[in-house]
């Protein structure tokens, strides 16, 4: 990940309305959740949260899937893989005592 996209990721992160929709994301599984629960989940207007989700998705930590005229929000585990291995493939010089088996070395 390159230090401008990480800078877009936690800045997407560093906002409490984004946490929590992150979050509550997280919490959903790979399924996710479709919009309207997900703002009521989050006790957030429509109106906001589609802003908060152009923000999640832009930065690549979810993903947005049409099923219908549904549109189910989740995870991007990918996104989120890269965020974890940015923050800890300098750590320890790679040490995977002190990592585990979370950073890929490319």
């Amino acid at each position: 990940m390159e230090i401008n996209t990480a800078i877009g990721v936690f800045s997407a992160l560093s906002q409490e309305t984004r946490l929590d929709v992150f979050q509550a994301l997280v919490k959903a599984g790979p399924d996710g959740m479709m919009a309207g629960a997900l703002a009521k989940s989050v006790d957030c207007p429509a109106s906001t949260l589609s802003f908060h989700l152009k923000e999640l998705l832009q930065a690549q930590l979810i993903r947005a899937d049409k099923q219908g005229r549904a549109i189910y929000y989740a995870v991007d585990y990918g996104g989120v893989r890269e965020m974890i291995d940015f923050l800890l493939i300098s750590c320890c010089d790679g040490d995977p005592r002190l990592t585990g088996p979370y950073v890929i070395k490319g």
